[in-house]
């Protein structure tokens, strides 16, 4: 799985690492759907605090297109985390849609007409 990691900001830029081994190991058993990912990492308002890491994350997932989730947090590992638990929810969910499920049929029984 490739990592693509993105930040202007030189604190996010510093959880390069730890961004990366969290996407490695919170898609690790769908590494199989997920050849790419995409980070980015940004701080909205500047130096003026608050709610204003954002972390975005798109999976290019085999057979199910793009997925880009988003999160918004104080904190930069709060808001990786939020993006990364949100992108992991919706693969297993598009992947469990895309899987045909079989209805067990109805046994049919004979008409008093066909004994």
């Amino acid at each position: 799985m490739q990592v693509i990691f993105e930040s202007r900001d030189n604190e996010g830029r510093q959880f390069q690492a730890l961004a990366e081994q969290r996407v490695r190991f919170v898609l690790r058993r769908l590494s199989w759907l997920v050849p790419q990912v995409s980070i980015r990492m940004s701080d909205v308002n500047g130096p003026r605090g608050g709610i204003d890491k954002r972390c975005q994350v798109e999976l290019s997932a085999q057979g199910n297109g793009r997925i880009v989730s988003t999160a918004m947090a104080a904190d930069w590992r709060a808001a990786l985390e939020g993006a990364l638990s949100r992108a992991a929810r919706r693969i297993v969910r598009s992947v469990q849609r895309s899987q045909v499920r079989q209805r067990p049929q109805p046994r049919q029984r004979p008409f008093a007409a066909d004994v």
